[in-house]
């Protein structure tokens, strides 16, 4: 099987050439080659394919339908080489996942979060301040978590006040503007980073006690706790806000602010589209659909453009 092995690991170079990050893929699909082996097969079967992706029955159906995409694209690449192999068909898990709707914080229930992440005990005096800080760009800067995390000293310009965000999502990278309060939150953080560690060099903004990058399991554990702490998340339940939905919070307050004060939000869209790092503007528009305080305020627009008229 080492040639499939081999196969999967070229599979995921040229789609990682092509902007694509995978993070996940190379496990799920060395995992299914060796559940191939085990079976006594030595090509991609439908039939393989469905029993791997749906083994573990604990899980949802969106985690099979997830893990049974992820084969059939390396199925359809493997065609080309080995015509014995079978690429599963599209609609074999009938799943059809739902988006979650944002949780769109308030202002008083975000300082609440930021004053409890400052608060919380930790054996290393940084991180309160680097959780506080890191939460707090988040809402106010409208970052994928995974671009925060990603960020290198030398990609906070406070004195510019510009972030510099490097291979964000498909490979993308973008300049994003910061308020003088953000930059001069950062740059106190940087200096206590700095100060802690003596000066010695990290190679990333946001750092664990041992200088190292944040961990997205840990963070989500520390977010977790602190919003069952100040009562946004109650206890025992597995779904609740989450931190992406800060990022929610930033498009849809940007876009109600554009409505309120009159502008022209259609043309305005390509702004916040590119603001965000979306490689498509449809990506942007699902916020419209997606809050009723927006669609209340595009239908008030709609309302006074065409009063007297229909």
């Amino acid at each position: 099987m080492k040639r499939l092995h081999q196969a999967v690991d070229d599979y995921l170079a040229l789609r990682r050439s092509l902007g694509f990050k995978l993070l996940e893929y190379g496990q799920c699909l060395h995992e299914f080659v060796s559940f191939l082996k085990t079976n006594g097969s030595s090509h991609i079967t439908s039939k393989l394919a469905l029993e791997y992706a749906t083994r573990r029955r604990d899980e949802k159906p969106a985690s099979w339908r997830w893990r049974l995409c992820i084969i059939r694209g390396f199925a359809c690449h493997r065609s080309g080489a080995d015509p014995r192999t079978e690429i599963p068909p599209v609609g074999l898990l009938r799943f059809r996942s739902q988006r979650a709707r944002p949780y769109l914080y308030s202002e008083e229930e975000i300082c609440r979060l930021l004053e409890a992440a400052l608060k919380m005990k930790s054996p290393h005096e940084l991180q309160p301040h680097t959780h506080c800080c890191l939460f707090g760009l988040l809402a106010v800067s409208g970052l994928r978590l995974s671009e925060a995390i990603n960020l290198q000293p030398q990609d906070v310009d406070c004195s510019e006040g510009v972030l510099t965000i490097r291979g964000a999502k498909f490979g993308k990278s973008r300049l994003v503007p910061l308020h003088p309060s953000t930059c001069a939150v950062l740059f106190d953080y940087a200096k206590r980073r700095d100060q802690i560690f003596n000066r010695r060099p990290v190679s990333y903004f946001f750092v664990t006690s041992c200088g190292t990058r944040l961990s997205r399991t840990n963070l989500g554990q520390i977010f977790r706790e602190l919003s069952r702490q100040i009562g946004i998340r109650k206890p025992g339940v597995r779904h609740g806000p989450r931190l992406h939905d800060f990022r929610h919070r930033f498009a849809i307050q940007t876009l109600l602010r554009w409505y309120r004060s009159g502008e022209q939000v259609s043309r305005r869209m390509p702004v916040l589209s590119t603001y965000l790092g979306h490689v498509n503007i449809s990506g942007t528009y699902w916020y419209l659909d997606s809050t009723p305080q927006l669609m209340a305020a595009a239908s008030k627009r709609i309302e006074a453009r065409w009063k007297g008229v229909v």
